[in-house]
């Protein structure tokens, strides 16, 4: 019965997703364009419902499987992003709840006592970032949603190389959740997934990724390499922010994608473009897994790969004279 959850979390999402985008709910909850936003008009920012009800309803064929110290705190997040996508919260109180999300995940999976305090308290920290990197990331369309497609899809191919077969299909599960949200997502977007889907999916990130090295799936470094796409641009773009002096936590558009877009890319091109480095990188962890040691090469490679991109759209974007 296993199987059947990535369909079941696929159809979930499609139904309920289409529902609520022609449902009073979803005409009421709105993304209103700001300073940060590269759509025009507003739109409907409650994709997240249909993307998380697909997976936890496809997540509930494989109840066995599950364990509370994730599923926990991926509810609790989920819950008080709807709550901020309604009504809008204060940074401090989302931060507060990503930090027990976060706390619940380090204490319940027993990093401390196995890893010791410095890697629990270094876990628990990467964890928050991965949280709110995601949500800062999903600001194209179909970006999250594509990138949680091509991040969990290698997650599940690893695991089924490792011959864990039902952790496999939980990632593969909220894959399919995410195939079926671009339906709605990918440009022109009908639908953003919002803080509900986009808090929820950053934390799965660390959290699967988390629970993976843990069953010996792979080894620690996996889960940063295969999301490193992601993981590069928001870090580096908020390294660059703060050198300077500017909000980090303020709403804006310098990340390297935003700025393709700005400059003529255009959102179906960089979201293209994102699926394949994803997927690039994704396919190069998957084969790294076979060294005895740390895949120094791979990193090293991709260091450069990234570093190159961004020189080239930094020099790109001076030259447009554009400003953030």
């Amino acid at each position: 019965m296993t199987h059947y959850a990535p369909l079941i979390a696929a159809f979930v999402c499609l139904v309920l997703t289409t529902i609520i985008l022609n449902s009073k709910f979803g005409k009421g909850v709105q993304d209103i364009p700001n300073e940060r936003s590269l759509h025009e008009t507003p739109i409907p920012r409650i994709g997240g419902v249909g993307l998380m009800a697909g997976v936890l309803t496809g997540w509930a064929w494989m109840l066995y499987s599950l364990v509370w110290w994730l599923v926990l705190p991926v509810l609790l997040l989920f819950l008080v992003s709807l709550i901020d996508d309604m009504h809008g919260l204060p940074v401090r109180k989302r931060m507060f709840v990503h930090l027990i999300a976060a706390a619940i995940l380090i204490g319940g999976s027993g990093v401390l006592s196995q890893q010791g305090i410095l890697i629990a308290v270094l876990l628990l920290l990467l964890t928050v970032w991965m949280t709110n990197l995601y949500n800062f990331m999903d600001g194209s369309d179909g970006m999250a949603g594509g990138m949680a497609l091509a991040g969990f899809s290698i997650y599940g191919v690893a695991a089924v190389m490792g011959n864990h077969d039902d952790f496999a299909m939980l990632n593969f599960t909220i894959g399919a959740a995410a195939l079926a949200f671009l339906f709605n997502n990918f440009h022109p977007a009908k639908v953003f997934m919002g803080d509900s889907g986009s808090i929820p999916l950053g934390f799965l990130v660390a959290g699967m990724g988390l629970w993976g090295w843990q069953q010996g799936c792979w080894p620690a470094w996996f889960p940063l390499l295969v999301f490193s796409p992601f993981i590069v641009d928001a870090s580096i773009t908020l390294i660059k922010r703060a050198l300077r002096g500017a909000k980090v936590t303020e709403a804006h558009r310098e990340h390297y994608y935003q700025r393709l877009v700005q400059m003529g890319w255009g959102h179906r091109n960089v979201a293209i473009f994102e699926y394949v480095l994803m997927f690039a990188v994704g396919i190069s962890a998957i084969v790294a897994l076979h060294e005895a040691a740390f895949p120094w090469l791979t990193f090293l490679v991709w260091s450069a790969v990234f570093g190159v991109l961004m020189i080239l759209i930094d020099v790109a974007w001076k030259r447009s004279g554009r400003h953030a």
